[in-house]
């Protein structure tokens, strides 16, 4: 079934991650998967842009059907195989708006983690305003409070929607995920460090870690003062 999928992807890209756990939960291993170097620029490849018009990953082909957009192939996906693998969308509408409610938070999340990684990787130095890099730390801070007392209110062993894996945590969880890696304090918001702790071990999530993050454990700090 799985066979004629074809998922082109980066290693430790939030949005390559989420449609990559959703093929896991899906039971859909055995695709065609391509990892491509974002150093060797592979994501400009013709490959890339018979697929992708934008030159981007993730790059996901299902036979002749195309979704590339991640939260668009995670959608996908759920409402292609929905008596397969996790249901990902709850049944109570209580829980189902909460999970289209963190979900589409999780774009505005995403986009905050960016902006400071962008500023401190990719902005040439004597282009660098320390107040640039500072008002983009603080708008992060924020949206990391926000999700701390989202968890606080849900308590304790809770995913972002409920008791239940849904959408929200496959499109969410890389973003955090990333925030760890990037040296988030686990003391500072443990709640977000409770989180990933539970889900760092779920076999979707540890079939699809990025592969350069087992080759090198050690983190970086570049989040530690956030």
């Amino acid at each position: 079934m799985a066979r004629n999928m074809t998922l082109l992807w980066g290693s430790g890209s939030p949005p390559c991650w989420r449609v990559m756990i959703a093929l896991e939960e899906k039971k859909l291993q055995g695709y065609n998967s391509r990892l491509l170097s974002f150093d060797k620029e592979e994501h400009k490849s013709t490959e890339v842009f018979n697929i992708n018009p934008r030159g981007q990953v993730p790059s996901f082909k299902h036979g002749d059907i195309i979704v590339n957009e991640s939260y668009a192939a995670c959608f996908y996906l759920e409402s292609q195989f929905k008596s397969q693998g996790t249901k990902l969308i709850p049944d109570s509408k209580e829980e189902q708006a909460l999970m289209y409610q963190r979900m589409f938070e999780g774009l505005a999340f995403y986009d905050k983690l960016t902006a400071v990684i962008f500023y401190e990787y990719f902005v040439p130095e004597g282009e660098r305003l320390d107040s640039a890099l500072k008002r983009h730390k603080d708008a992060l801070t924020m949206e990391l409070k926000l999700w701390e007392g989202y968890l606080f209110n849900m308590g304790s062993g809770s995913n972002l929607a409920g008791k239940s894996f849904t959408l929200a945590d496959v499109v969410v969880f890389p973003t955090i995920g990333t925030l760890f890696r990037f040296g988030l304090s686990e003391k500072r918001y443990p709640k977000l460090g409770e989180y990933y702790a539970l889900l760092r071990e779920r076999p979707s999530i540890k079939a699809s870690w990025p592969p350069h993050w087992l080759e090198n454990t050690k983190g970086l700090d570049t989040l530690k003062d956030v």
